[in-house]
């Protein structure tokens, strides 16, 4: 998985390669066009029960009417009924059992232990019987011929000759035992009978022989005669008016119609123009998709990584569509296509979820049966599978998506039916199955989505929120090494959190990032004062440009340590901006008090940046400048937490460190006033309220 990893991003974190996103788009576009169903498209849409809301329909030319499947059914029921069954009277069975019974009724004699002159006469019995037997026949019934009841005609073949016989008139061999019991009652002189009853079965084979393949072959020769047409429209004929309830009768012949539109486009159709027809929709699709992306969502656009992801994706469910409909399932229904959305808002955002889960179902809907009932029940759907998944912060939300998804199918299913038919006794429950499998499949975006995370690079929020479990192994190394470090990253992250929870962004991302954006201060953790026992000062022993170095290198060491853990990127992001490219001024401004003859590089007090570049990672620097000063308030009150919070992101500004972070100054208020209010409830600021 990582040689793959590494593959791809040899190839695609060429973010800015303009060549090879259109390559993708391309061959987006010919995947979907060449996997589409090529046939063209009956353009009216009709369903049983529904009033014809389109101009009067006339025949444009005479077809003829197909049967349903029911009557096809019913009319090869009928035609199979007139077709006996054929059995052989196969003579070879009667005298190898004769001959058989001879030779092993001299052994059994023997041991019978019966003494007199009545061995000709147990003899006589048993051969009479078997005669008698096998004279009228002997067979087993076939379950399938046995329609109306346990008796049924058959044909008899002996010598090519067929002769009609019914089973009632012949023996059945599941009655052999109690037909021979019931024949020996008239032999009085006998008297030990079990060992002769047992014989004459022993020698009982049917020898009326069911044969398949001569019946099969009838029955198949029967069928050919079976019509799936009964009557005809002819050309100009009215077929259905505005207005009109398609009723059982009208509908059969809009479906015989279509099936005589499609056979012809399959014979006189061209075949290009369908697919150059595909094409331009497919086309048409992708390009609205990437218009979205270039307008709203640059840094997806920019990125060829996640373009891949996406267009993949798209393929991927067409292409399966294609597939589906292809082998001709009993419903597309089955499809999951909640998986789409799902996948994109997990590994994504909410918006760009619906709009590609909109373009999917709009293709999809050329290639389906009732194509507006489709697009209703998938559209809804999908909204329900974004929404309900809109803040992730617990696996369970997956099934609980998945029941909402459910329920809004159930409604939507039940409503369509009740508007088609009109009455509850009439809907097809059977027909919402496939919406219960078609949920269950979408279960399956958890592990896609985890295969993605790990083959395209992206970091979604169920890695998030495993992330911000603080039983993970670095944070217990944290609390473990520095837990000074560990409870100011807790204070930063609630801080950072609450504030980008008002402001709009992503508050997974955020804590996330806060938790682990000192985590390089595992190393030397007794220079951070935080993390520093009442005593000695590990900085008063070495130089201010030693101990400025110290304080930033815990930066890059956060970042080494994170890349050796396979913290995502983005995360990684937190730990390089956090301080942005600021002084670290307090050891900067002891080296000018003790050293003001000397030259200083200003550099060697800087941290490297770069500065934060987002809504996210800008809220992560205030949060944990603001949380950290907070701590040298000796008399925490309202005016100094205010003075303080002020001063310091006032500070942020005035240093240029805000400028890439796409945050406004009202986002900036806002931002003050949570951290205002979130110090004072921390540390315990009672307010007063003046009263006029």
């Amino acid at each position: 998985m990582a040689k793959i990893h590494k593959q791809l991003h040899l190839v695609l974190l060429r973010k800015y390669s303009s060549n090879l996103k259109f390559v993708m788009m391309a061959l987006c576009v010919i995947f979907v066009t060449l996997s589409l169903p090529k046939q063209a498209r009956f353009r009216f849409e009709y369903e049983k029960g529904k009033t014809w809301m389109q101009k009067d329909l006339y025949s444009p030319h005479s077809f003829s009417i197909q049967k349903t499947n029911e009557e096809i059914k019913n009319d090869k029921d009928d035609i199979l009924k007139s077709v006996f069954p054929i059995y052989q009277n196969d003579i070879q069975v009667v005298e190898s059992a004769m001959a058989a019974y001879s030779l092993e009724f001299e052994t059994q004699w023997k041991n019978s232990g019966i003494t007199g002159n009545s061995k000709e006469i147990y003899f006589d019995a048993g051969n009479s019987i078997l005669k008698y037997i096998y004279d009228r026949g002997l067979m087993n019934p076939v379950k399938k011929f046995q329609r109306n009841g346990p008796n049924y005609n058959f044909n008899l073949v002996l010598n090519n000759v067929s002769t009609p016989v019914n089973t009632a008139d012949v023996f059945l061999v599941t009655d052999s035992i109690q037909l021979i019991k019931q024949k020996l009652k008239s032999y009085s002189a006998i008297e030990n009978k079990e060992w002769l009853i047992q014989l004459i079965a022993n020698h009982l084979k049917a020898n009326y022989v069911y044969d398949e393949d001569l019946t099969d072959k009838l029955e198949e020769n029967a069928l050919i005669s079976l019509s799936t047409t009964r009557g005809m429209v002819q050309k100009g004929e009215l077929i259905v008016a505005k207005g009109t309830m398609v009723n059982s009768v009208i509908y059969q012949k809009l479906e015989s119609l279509r099936a005589a539109y499609e056979e012809d486009a399959k014979v006189i159709g061209n075949r290009n123009l369908i697919l150059l027809g595909q094409f331009l929709l497919s086309g048409l699709i992708i390009a609205l998709l990437i218009v979205f992306l270039f307008l709203f969502r640059k840094d997806i656009y920019a990125d060829n990584r996640q373009l891949a992801l996406i267009l993949l994706v798209i393929t991927g469910m067409l292409v399966g569509l294609s597939w589906a409909v292809r082998i001709n399932i009993p419903s597309v229904y089955y499809i999951p296509f909640c998986i789409v959305p799902i996948i994109i808002r997990i590994l994504f955002d909410t918006r760009l979820a619906l709009n590609i889960h909109l373009l999917v179902v709009l293709i999809a809907g050329f290639f389906v049966p009732n194509s507006f009932e489709f697009a209703f029940l998938q559209i809804s759907a999908g909204m329900v599978a974004i929404y309900s998944i809109k803040n992730l912060i617990k696996r369970e939300q997956f099934l609980i998506s998945a029941l909402l998804i459910l329920l809004n199918y159930f409604i939507a299913f039940t409503g369509i039916s009740l508007i088609r038919d009109g009455s509850l006794t009439d809907i097809e429950w059977l027909n919402f199955v496939p919406f219960i499998f078609s949920v269950l499949f979408s279960l399956l975006a958890y592990p896609l989505i985890y295969a993605f995370e790990r083959v395209f690079g992206i970091t979604s929020d169920v890695t998030l929120m495993e992330l911000t479990n603080t039983n993970s192994k670095l944070l217990r190394e944290l609390a473990l090494k520095a837990p000074g470090t560990f409870h100011h990253s807790l204070q930063v992250a609630n801080l950072a959190e609450a504030a980008i929870f008002k402001i709009g962004g992503n508050t997974l991302l955020v804590r996330a990032g806060a938790l682990y954006h000192d985590i390089g201060k595992t190393v030397n953790t007794q220079y951070f004062i935080e993390n520093q026992n009442r005593g000695s000062n590990p900085h008063d022993t070495i130089s201010y440009e030693q101990s400025a170095q110290i304080i930033i290198q815990h930066v890059n060491k956060g970042v080494e340590i994170a890349k050796n853990n396979n913290i995502p990127e983005m995360i990684i992001d937190f730990i390089r901006t956090h301080h942005g490219n600021t002084r670290v001024d307090y050891f900067y401004q002891s080296f000018l008090k003790n050293f003001p003859e000397k030259f200083v590089d200003e550099n060697i007090f800087r941290y490297p940046g770069p500065i934060p570049f987002s809504k996210e990672t800008a809220v992560l620097m205030l949060a944990d400048s603001v949380e950290a000063a907070s701590r040298s308030l000796k008399d925490p009150d309202a005016i100094s937490i205010s003075d303080l919070v002020e001063r310091i992101i006032d500070y942020k500004l005035d240093q240029g460190q805000l400028t890439n972070s796409n945050i406004t100054l009202k986002d900036i208020d806002t931002i003050k006033l949570i951290f205002k209010t979130m110090l004072m409830g921390i540390y315990h600021v009672r307010i007063d309220y003046e009263i006029d």
